[in-house]
């Protein structure tokens, strides 16, 4: 059965202001699915069939030109970048007609780059990621973290694990050579695996690189593989000190809680929760939330964090009204004043520019009022508290 994505909305109305949308998302994400459940009648073609890509290489216009009475819906289209200055022609002869293509891809660098070389000002730039909990709700916490987002784990939790290995090994043995000129793929697969394990962490290429006996540059550019291929993100620290020094290196987050488990060998859900990774697994799907958030509203990300070199943090500051909503992340049930306190401290010294109240996002059964106007909220809200703030 289909599920519904919060992207539609903002698919229509990119469809209605551009001659072309690119969809990008990590792979197996169920950008196909989406796409051809929104645009039942378009035309469709995938260019992980090498018949069609040689067709569109080969012979660009004819291929095009199979198009011209509906729109058409061009998948994976990384494969064939050569179409894409074609692609810009057939736009600009028929500027007015919009909604006319829809481009998907798997990967953000070199694709943005032709992308943004060929069709700017033409295209539209979404992203679809995995599930979010408001399009796939769940009942507990530990089957939230376990099962992810990726649809097939998430609606089938008894493939769960043969799924995530096999992802891990198309991810390395083909998505990865794609990217990047990667010839070690048995240190990069150990590099995914010691990433895991720093996942909300920040991110220290030094460690990694002694660990594995490469270069920071390799570390710092394989990160960047991780980033385009959607498996994990860095969140940027807030610029602003407000009087103290500050930690200026990005936190490490896998993107998806269920990768972020197998490859940590958590043994099961209530273990994963219960154990010394429990309070990252729920931090990393609060900043998750985040980020999809904004993808579904078509938005840029606005999200950071905040550490001083003296001990303060907050886990996220999200930029919303010219303001920072702080928010802390907590896996006690069990809200109490001493959790509100870096919030308190941060909006002291960030002025006007901090919005009140301050968020602790934990396991809470309620809504629960903290000192000096702070709140409380279940990790379950989030989401809704989300999509009602945007």
């Amino acid at each position: 059965m289909y599920r519904s994505r919060q992207l539609g909305t903002t698919l229509r109305s990119a469809l209605s202001a551009f001659p072309a949308v690119l969809l990008t998302g990590p792979r197996q994400s169920g950008k196909t699915t989406f796409l051809r459940h929104e645009l039942a009648d378009a035309h469709y073609v995938t260019f992980d069939d090498p018949l069609e890509r040689d067709l569109a290489t080969a012979d660009p216009a004819a291929f095009l030109g199979r198009f011209a009475d509906r729109p058409a819906l061009l998948d994976e289209i990384q494969y064939v970048p050569s179409l894409l200055s074609h692609l810009k022609m057939r736009i600009d002869a028929e500027p007015d007609r919009l909604g006319r293509w829809v481009l998907t891809g798997s990967q953000q660098f070199g694709l943005m780059r032709d992308v943004s070389e060929s069709l700017a000002g033409r295209v539209a730039l979404l992203e679809l990621p995995p599930f979010s909990a408001l399009e796939l709700p769940r009942e507990t916490l530990d089957a939230t973290l376990w099962d992810g987002g990726y649809p097939i784990p998430a609606l089938h939790p008894d493939r769960r694990d043969l799924w995530l290995r096999s992802y891990i090994a198309t991810y390395v043995e083909r998505d990865v050579r794609q990217i990047r000129n990667v010839t070690d793929l048995h240190a990069f697969s150990q590099f995914v695996a010691l990433a895991a394990a720093r996942h909300g962490q920040v991110f220290h290429a030094a460690d990694l690189a002694r660990d594995l006996g490469l270069s920071q540059p390799t570390i710092k550019s394989w990160a960047g593989v991780l980033e385009a291929s959607y498996v994990a993100f860095l969140l940027a620290p807030w610029h602003r000190n407000y009087g103290k020094r500050v930690v200026k290196t990005p936190k490490l987050y896998f993107f998806d809680s269920a990768l972020a488990t197998f490859l940590t060998r958590q043994p099961d859900a209530a273990s994963a929760l219960a154990g010394p990774m429990g309070g990252a697994l729920l931090e990393g799907w609060v900043v998750s939330e985040a980020a999809k958030a904004f993808m579904a509203a078509g938005r840029k990300s606005d999200l950071y964090f905040w550490r001083s070199h003296d001990g303060l943090e907050v886990d996220l500051l999200i930029a919303l009204g010219g303001k920072l909503q702080p928010i802390e992340v907590k896996l006690s049930a069990t809200p109490t004043p001493g959790h509100a306190e870096p919030l308190d401290r941060f909006c002291a010294l960030a002025g006007d520019e901090a919005t009140r109240p301050g968020l602790v996002v934990c396991r809470t059964d309620r809504e629960r009022h903290l000192p000096n106007g702070h709140l409380a909220i279940p990790w379950s809200h989030f989401p809704t508290w989300l999509q009602a703030n945007l």
